[in-house]
């Protein structure tokens, strides 16, 4: 088997290499379109095809630019899991005024400039292998030499400056190999910095693989497939003498074209700025097509609008309620639907202040699993949260069958039930490891998990997080979840971690018997409404495994959600990831004589989940 199949993002890491840092003095600002900028590119990269993509985003006098570029051979959903890993590794480099990473399958890059242009820098290097082919060493150095000068002649040539050969070697066997330039990068530099690159990685012959990486360019080359082998590009047209003498020619006529042609424009604009006085426009390069992104501060509305479009905030309009308050659907006067959450009085102890400043904190918070804050309003002792709306509700109406007490036959397949789980679980990593600040939902269930009009999951109610600093890894705190979803050491000992959210999320995806996964009765746990040609048995396992590893009663057991997120899109193996009993279930006990409830100190008014 090749080890480039879709569910391998190879996320092995090359280089991590971290800039100066900034000054404490304007961290904050540069950390929000840092955070901006990142999920600007992870966004991208879930993109059909999207293999590429940069971001800009400034903010007062802080600028940040970024780029991805991931390895044409993955799949879809491997590249938006490599650019995640990377995006989440990229922040330990905590407060950086630039940074870059290169794994396997992707790169990853920010900095304080338009750097898209950039093709060598001090930061580059070669990774070798430890294993000779099995042949004559001499032969397999000379085939792998011939392999990789064809790549750096090829390659600048070909769109997106992207080539992966498959070439047989005489002796059996074959080499792959790719070579890749960051696609904003002109021929002549994609040349330049592959040139380098083809000279460095010779290094590493006569070992069997080696890779070779720069600002712009990356080589590697492997005996062992790391693709396809129907994935590779005929490259001989792009190395023909012929082919590129034609080429040369047409650039020459092309040139002395574009030259009179960029004469006549001159005049004429020289023309329309002394008739009318025009100002002078900057071009945009191709990196900066979409612009850069403002960041939005939150709308602070008028108590009086979200009154009227709540309709007084009547009990027709109200899509749910928790802990913390009411959530209602509004219209504004323009048509925008939006939901709108106004707090219980009695649980508010902070002043205007403080609340606006905390809401004006969430508002930062971007991420396609996310909620969107939209604003707030604060009037006397009401407080009023605005969301942006999700058309098709909670998770709890699909997988349970109730809206506003009413059974209804809702059923989602298995594709979107696996999305669903990737989805809060990238939303919740993102959450823990990847916003410059560590936040803890601290009550997550089916119920506060919206679904978009695609179906996919967009994590909500961030009334109940809190913030944990980056030195500190548990908070003692208060109790404030639903029993059922919470996890043990914070329901009794109020010992908060990420890893609470992490047991909580095991048990949205489970909801199950401890009985059948020791029996091996994993597809009894299967909705029965589900068509069974619809699903893979081992892909149905592996989701209730990956949940049973979460609900284990040590913390220090379960996985973060960032390796959840990993466990979900490659098929790496669990054999070292076997779950223990849950903390919940006793064979000898029945469920309300369980041990746990019988000892738990939180109050009997919270009511415990499904």
């Amino acid at each position: 088997m090749f080890h480039g199949a879709q569910g391998d993002p190879q996320i092995n890491s090359l280089i991590k290499a971290c800039g100066r840092s900034r000054s404490s003095s304007s961290l904050f600002n540069f950390n929000k379109i840092l955070n901006a900028t990142l999920e600007d590119l992870r966004n991208q990269s879930t993109r059909k095809n999207d293999y590429f993509g940069t971001s800009h985003n400034v903010m007062g006098g802080d600028s940040v630019y970024g780029l991805f570029q991931c390895r044409r051979y993955l799949s879809n959903t491997d590249c938006a899991t490599c650019v995640d890993a990377a995006a989440a590794d990229i922040l330990t480099c905590s407060g950086a005024v630039s940074a870059h990473i290169v794994y396997d399958g992707c790169f990853l890059r920010y900095g304080p400039y338009s750097f898209y242009s950039d093709t060598v820098r001090d930061a580059s290097g070669i990774v070798c292998g430890n294993q000779t082919s099995k042949g004559e060493t001499n032969d397999f150095s000379e085939e792998a030499k011939e392999v990789l000068n064809k790549l750096q002649m090829a390659t600048p040539r070909i769109p997106n400056h992207y080539a992966a050969t498959k070439t047989t070697l005489v002796g059996g066997g074959a080499i792959y190999a790719i070579a890749q330039c960051v696609e904003t990068v002109s021929q002549n530099g994609c040349h330049d910095c592959l040139n380098l690159g083809f000279n460095n990685i010779q290094g590493c012959l006569p070992y069997i693989d080696g890779r070779e990486y720069d600002a712009g360019c990356f080589m590697r080359y492997s005996q062992k497939p790391f693709f396809d082998g129907n994935q590779t590009i005929d490259i001989t047209p792009f190395l023909d003498k012929g082919h590129s003498r034609k080429k040369l020619y047409l650039l020459i006529f092309g040139v002395l074209g574009g030259v009179a042609l960029m004469i006549m424009i001159f005049f004429a604009l020289y023309h329309l700025y002394s008739k009318h006085g025009l100002k002078k426009t900057m071009t945009v390069p191709k990196g900066e097509i979409s612009g850069a992104t403002k960041l939005k501060a939150p709308i602070n509305y008028k108590y009086n609008d979200l009154k009227a479009a709540t309709n007084n905030f009547s009990e027709e309009n109200r899509l749910g309620g928790g802990g913390f308050g009411n959530v209602y659907k509004g219209t504004l006067k323009n048509g925008k639907v939006i939901a709108v959450k106004k707090l219980f009085t009695g649980q508010l102890n902070k002043k205007d202040d403080d609340f606006e400043t905390e809401v004006k904190f969430l508002s930062n918070v971007h991420h396609r699993n996310l909620v969107r804050l939209l604003g707030f309003s604060n009037k006397g002792q009401d407080r009023v949260i605005v969301y942006e709306y999700m058309t098709n509700g909670s998770l709890d109406k699909f997988l349970f069958g109730f809206e506003t007490g009413k059974k209804k036959g809702y059923c989602l397949n298995w594709k979107q039930r696996y999305d669903i789980a990737l989805g809060t679980a990238r939303g919740l990593a993102y959450l823990h490891e990847e916003f410059y600040v560590s936040i803890i939902h601290r009550d997550i269930k089916s119920s506060n998990i919206l679904l978009d009009d695609k179906l996919q999951p967009i994590i909500a109610d961030f009334c109940l997080a809190r913030f944990l600093a980056s030195d500190q890894s548990k908070l003692k705190t208060k109790f404030a979840g639903t029993l059922g979803y919470t996890a043990p050491e914070y329901a009794i000992h109020g010992q908060l971690s990420p890893k609470v959210d992490t047991y909580s999320y095991g048990i949205v995806v489970l909801e199950i018997a401890w009985e059948l996964y020791e029996k091996g009765k994993h597809m009894e746990l299967v909705d029965k409404k589900l068509d069974a040609n619809e699903y893979d048995l081992e892909e149905v396992k592996r989701v209730i495994e990956i949940g049973l590893m979460c609900t284990q009663a040590s913390a220090a057991k379960r996985p973060k959600m960032s390796e959840v997120v990993v466990l979900l899109t490659s098929k790496a193996q669990l054999d070292h990831l076997q779950p223990s009993i849950p903390v919940f279930v006793d064979s000898n006990l029945k469920p309300q004589e369980s041990t746990f409830y019988s000892n738990a100190t939180v109050s009997d008014s919270i009511v415990s989940a499904r």
